[in-house]
């Protein structure tokens, strides 16, 4: 979570919400990296979820990511959670709750969704604080 945290300052230098997220691999190695860079590539899929998967389908070669860990500092929107559910993730781990779109427990509950082929485990709340506290920091100078 400490490494999404930085990816996250990085996203919030380039005028980015400040979101970051790692993937883990099955033997704790990071395989994907990604921040948020929907204004900065003008891209609206651009989140930072997104890019982390991306980059570690990438690199294992192959977009089925089973044994991995999403780390992401921020509780994945409905788009991003989806992304984890197809990539068939097992776990997901994030930092801060977000009640206006979050969709691994607070608005929706796309993972656990027993409709879906694949539900990962959820462990929300861990270093949530720092995310936090990135977060305000970001819209409070960002809106004034």
């Amino acid at each position: 979570m400490r490494e999404a945290l930085d990816l996250a300052a990085s996203a919030a230098a380039w005028g980015d919400v400040p979101i970051g997220a790692v993937v883990v691999g099955p033997e704790g190695d990071v395989v994907g990296r990604g921040a948020n860079v929907r204004e900065r590539d003008h891209d609206p899929a651009g989140h930072a979820e997104v890019v982390a998967l991306r980059a570690a389908a990438l690199a294992r070669g192959e977009w089925r990511l089973t044994g991995c860990t999403l780390v992401v500092t921020l509780e994945p929107c409905t788009m991003c959670a989806g992304a984890a559910v197809l990539a068939r993730v097992d776990r997901v781990v994030f930092a801060a709750y977000d009640d206006k779109a979050g969709a691994v427990g607070s608005l929706w509950d796309v993972v656990r969704d027993r409709r879906l082929n694949h539900r990962p485990e959820v462990l929300g709340g861990v270093l949530a604080e720092e995310s936090t506290a990135l977060l305000d920091d970001f819209f409070t100078h960002h809106r004034s």
